[in-house]
């Protein structure tokens, strides 16, 4: 049976943060359905078509690797895709609080689906989707925290 894992986020835009985990998630799993997601609680800067396409320019290569959008509980596209994995990235100890409650509830919901945790890389630390769509909106050089294809898009 093949393992597939699912990389939810709204990665609005990728990182090199976000390209590592889905990355080495990819050595362990055979497929990665990288997978944006609407939060009612973040409004977008790029647009999911935007953020669709910089992924798949950015993973074009690797077959390992699917681009969806969804707008639906987490856990709910794992269950109708038959998914039982979900990759999570964390940067620091208040990342892996909001992540370890998030993998609770998700648990809790469909306790077939698990949560692997990656620890960030020490390089990738500072990278954050909040800060680069800051530097980008105020003018600033963001090809040191973006995969090189993504910035086709910017």
């Amino acid at each position: 049976m093949e393992k597939v894992a699912l990389f939810p986020g709204s990665f609005d835009p990728i990182t090199l943060g976000h390209y590592d985990i889905i990355q080495r998630a990819s050595e362990l799993f055979d497929k990665i359905v990288v997978a944006i997601g609407s939060n009612s609680t973040k409004p977008r800067f790029f647009s999911v078509e935007k953020c669709l396409d910089m992924i798949r320019a950015v993973f074009e290569e690797n077959r390992k690797i699917e681009v969806i959008s969804y707008d639906v509980l987490t856990v709910d596209l794992c269950q109708s895709m038959d998914i039982r994995y979900i990759v999570r990235g964390i940067r620091n100890v208040s990342d892996f609080e909001f992540e370890r409650s998030l993998a609770d509830m998700n648990r809790t919901i469909n306790p077939d689906v698990e949560t692997v945790f990656f620890d960030s890389k020490p390089e990738y630390l500072p990278i954050s989707s909040t800060i680069v769509r800051e530097i980008y909106r105020n003018g600033g050089d963001v090809s040191a925290f973006m995969p090189g294809k993504a910035l086709e898009f910017v």
